[in-house]
């Protein structure tokens, strides 16, 4: 019996180091690369779950800070764990709560202890430690769960990123002891972040400490927060190949089309981003011939679908010409329908990519979908 979070190795590339895997949890086995859709408040935002699931989302996360606050761990336990409370019944990965707490920036303490800080609902004053931050994830439930860590802006001085990063490696530590102190590794699995900003050295340190702590599968934070595209590669090439070739790689909160071909031609496993539905919330749908804004005017009369490629119920059933409308008149089924299209969007296109690994053609497949993803820069 494979362990919560354990990766087997399928297929590796000749053409790059993107590879095919599969991710085995207590609910399911995950084929990667895997594109994640964030479920903030334990819903993914204005889509119902039976929408959802048709889109072939494998895997939704959850955030331990809100969901801690509201409607509190008690009640998701008392519930039967998240899953049971949001009727996904899938997968599932709660983030630590750690990026949260410090960007609230005025309103947080942190100490070698952890953080104290004050409610962004009501004021109230709140504090996590590795020890307690472990203990709102188990409560959560999720299948998935990782370390409390210090997430750095961008940019920030060497000294301040040295300090960040050793004191999310003394965390780390601290919450290894706290999860395998009793059998939630039974049903759960915890993952390592490795932290150091932009900075190389930092990066290769805090990924080779990580590393021999042995956590089942390994992230890495801090990137997709304002930096040069040419430095979240870099950082990629520089600690993938220290991370154990049998081991899940989770690139945190980045999920642009480009961002997911760059990552998984370097090794990454696993990706979650809110854009699909903060995009579409803002009337931006990603389509296969590029990206639009459907609040444009140029679509008011145009009656074919978003994407011409797109089997999702909103391009099976709605024409631009009618979201267009439904935009214009902030009628909230917009909401769902393009957050809908580009879950849709998102998922397929890391199927696709998968695909290619499998059939060994990743670098064609990804010329083939670029020269289309672009061919039309003035669409949006």
């Amino acid at each position: 019996m494979n362990q919560c979070g354990s990766y087997t190795l399928i297929k590796k590339s000749s053409q790059t180091k993107a590879r095919r895997g599969k991710l085995f949890t207590s609910r399911g086995i995950i084929d990667t690369p895997v594109f994640m859709p964030v479920g903030t408040q334990g819903t993914v935002k204005g889509v119902p779950n039976e929408f959802l699931q048709t889109s072939g989302a494998q895997m939704i996360l959850g955030n331990s800070y809100h969901l801690y606050l509201r409607p509190g761990t008690e009640i998701i336990k008392k519930a039967g764990g998240i899953q049971k409370f949001n009727s996904w019944n899938k997968p599932m990965l709660t983030d630590s709560g750690g990026f949260q707490v410090f960007s609230l920036n005025d309103i947080r303490k942190i100490t070698e202890d952890g953080a104290e800080f004050k409610s962004h609902i009501d004021g109230s004053k709140h504090f996590f430690s590795p020890e307690k931050s472990m203990q709102v994830q188990k409560d959560i439930g999720a299948d998935i769960i990782m370390c409390f860590d210090e997430c750095t802006p961008y940019p920030v001085d060497y000294k301040y990123a040295q300090s960040s990063m050793d004191l999310s490696l003394k965390w780390a530590k601290r919450c290894k002891l706290e999860f395998y102190n009793d059998n939630s590794s039974d049903k759960q699995a915890l993952f390592g972040i490795i932290q150091g900003s932009s900075y190389l050295d930092l990066r290769e340190k805090s990924a080779y400490e990580m590393a021999n702590m042995g956590f089942v599968g390994y992230a890495i934070g801090g990137l997709s927060v304002g930096e040069p595209k040419e430095i979240m590669h870099s950082v990629l090439e520089k600690i993938l190949p220290i991370i154990p070739e049998n081991k899940a790689r989770y690139l945190m909160g980045v999920g642009m089309p480009e961002d997911l071909w760059e990552g998984i031609e370097r090794g990454i496993d696993m990706f979650d981003c809110v854009i699909p539905t903060r995009n579409g919330r803002n009337g931006q749908v990603f389509t296969s011939l590029g990206k639009i804004n459907i609040r444009n005017m140029s679509y008011k009369k145009d009656f074919t679908a978003l994407d011409p490629n797109c089997s999702c119920p909103t391009c099976k059933g709605y024409t631009k010409a009618y979201l267009n409308h439904l935009v214009r008149a902030q009628e909230s089924l917009y909401l769902t329908l393009l957050s809908l299209h580009n879950i849709f969007f998102m998922v397929n296109l890391v199927d696709t990519i998968r695909e290619s690994i499998g059939n060994n053609n990743f670098l064609d497949a990804k010329k083939v979908f670029f020269d289309k993803y672009y061919s039309n820069q003035k669409r949006g």
